[in-house]
């Protein structure tokens, strides 16, 4: 059963019956608002990129995107870029193992950004949920509503509490094209 967050929710990613889960996948997927123009209407390209910083104790110890596709540890996995937000369900997705992720990485913080500058009021159907790759069961979905003049999102966090792993949808707007740009934002969260 699919946990539909709103913003500021957090949920617990242990199994029913004991156990937490070994490898998930955070999917992305977005689609272009359709452009009326005299001829019809047409749909752009945009190019958004998923990212995952990993941070310890508050300070970046790692991150995953288009230009580094995995973690050093290999713990973490982002599976290619999409250029254009074409196809239905996720455009773009990062695999984490749990079980591999090293005891000092604390939170792993999700983003997404619009590498060619394009904001938000250009996106429509926009979502990241979590996927247990196990059974390909979807855990949680986080659906971006209302556009906006921002270029990306400080999207949810994965994070220990204790022995187990949470997730936390933040829904932040932020200001980049790529993570770095956005990292101020990313680190409030960590």
């Amino acid at each position: 059963m699919t946990v539909s967050l709103q913003k500021g929710q957090r949920i617990s990613l242990q199994k029913p019956g004991g156990g937490g889960l070994a490898v998930v996948r955070m999917g992305l997927g977005w689609d272009a608002v359709k452009k009326k123009s005299f001829f019809g209407s047409r749909e752009q390209d945009i190019d958004l990129d998923a990212s995952v910083v990993l941070f310890a104790d508050h300070q970046v110890a790692d991150v995953v995107y288009f230009g580094q596709l995995t973690s050093r540890d290999g713990s973490v996995r982002h599976t290619g870029d999409n250029l254009t937000g074409a196809g239905d369900g996720d455009d773009e997705s990062i695999i984490v193992d749990l079980s591999r992720v090293p005891v000092h990485v604390t939170s792993l913080v999700f983003t997404v950004s619009s590498f060619q500058g394009q904001t938000f009021n250009e996106v429509q159907n926009a979502f990241c949920r979590l996927v247990d790759e196990a059974s390909g069961q979807e855990l949680a979905r986080y659906t971006l509503t209302g556009g906006g003049a921002h270029t990306g999102m400080v999207m949810s966090r994965l994070y220990r509490h204790g022995q187990e792993w949470k997730l936390g949808a933040i829904g932040e707007p932020s200001q980049g094209r790529t993570f770095q740009d956005m990292l101020p934002a990313i680190a409030a969260h960590a």
